[in-house]
């Protein structure tokens, strides 16, 4: 018996922003999907417009399971995992050993074909760099969302992943927060 997809499937009860009182909790299968979506988006829109050679739908894959091993860590809020240099080594120790934990939870098999996707270490730079871009995207929209609720909890949380957004100079990032990023405030009703 293996327990991968079993444990997978259990993301949705890794509760993400854990310091800060959430107007709407999001969870970490949530937040999986809004990255693999985001994803995606970004490798076409670099493919398309920008000259690109990426493999969308491998990256939404990817973007699926980058958050995986949090089935076993949990999530650590960003004010913890980065407080100093000793705690962001540890945890990545950490995150490596969940990895490989999570890893062994499927057959013989198949290992080397999640390994690519669980891995990101062993992904070329341009890849992570886009995936990492699209987690940031989904936390900025996640922080969107609260403030425009008047949750302020969220105000430093928005400006920091801004700034972060900014320094990763990425045209795919650029297109996708003009072109639809503003779709994201509007009701059902307006989206009519």
């Amino acid at each position: 018996m293996h327990h991968f997809f079993a444990y997978v499937s259990k993301l949705k009860y890794i509760l993400r922003w854990g310091l800060k009182r959430n107007v709407e909790n999001e969870n970490v299968k949530e937040h999986s999907f809004d990255v693999a979506t985001i994803a995606h988006a970004l490798a076409l829109i670099r493919n398309r417009l920008y000259g690109g050679d990426l493999d969308a739908n491998e990256i939404a894959v990817i973007a699926m399971y980058h958050d995986a091993s949090e089935v076993l860590t949990g999530d650590l809020p960003g004010p913890i995992k980065y407080f100093n240099p000793t705690i962001a080594e540890a945890y990545k120790e950490v995150e490596k050993a969940a990895k490989s934990k999570l890893l062994t939870m499927l057959p013989d098999e198949l290992q080397d074909d999640y390994a690519g996707l669980i891995n990101d270490h062993d992904l070329p730079v341009q890849t992570r760099k886009l995936l990492k871009a699209a987690d940031v995207l989904s936390a900025y929209i996640k922080c969107i969302h609260e403030v425009d609720s008047n949750n302020h909890e969220f105000q430093v949380a928005k400006q920091r992943v801004e700034g972060l957004l900014a320094s990763y100079d990425l045209p795919e990032v650029s297109y996708f927060m003009e072109k639809f990023l503003p779709s994201y405030r509007l009701t059902l009703d307006e989206l009519g």
